[in-house]
């Protein structure tokens, strides 16, 4: 499968966080559902000095480009809008083994 490393970025506006935490139980689901795939690696909230969530950074796994856009397509942050701006760029999660 190949990898990619997503970083994804809120809006600006007065009214995204409260639109990020309205999302965020059908964006969960999501990641369930991929985890539950196998295409769900690890990921996270990026957080503002004041440590309030502002964007998510997330390394997923696809057999295929159209499976990565497939997954686009129905993520809920993007659907309704609470990620602005977001890059996508291939990824090899490196494979290390500890004290051999």
């Amino acid at each position: 499968m190949q990898q990619y490393v997503v970083h994804a970025w809120d809006g600006h506006d007065s009214e995204a966080l409260e639109r990020r935490l309205q999302v965020r139980p059908r964006h969960l689901a999501e990641v369930s559902d991929l985890k539950g795939r196998g295409q769900y690696v690890v990921g996270g909230a990026m957080l503002d000095d004041e440590g309030r969530m502002v964007g998510s950074t997330m390394i997923v796994q696809f057999e295929s480009p159209d499976d990565l856009q497939a997954w686009l397509d129905r993520e809920p942050y993007i659907q309704e809008e609470v990620w602005a701006k977001w890059e996508i760029h291939p990824f090899r999660v490196a494979q290390i083994s500890c004290g051999e």
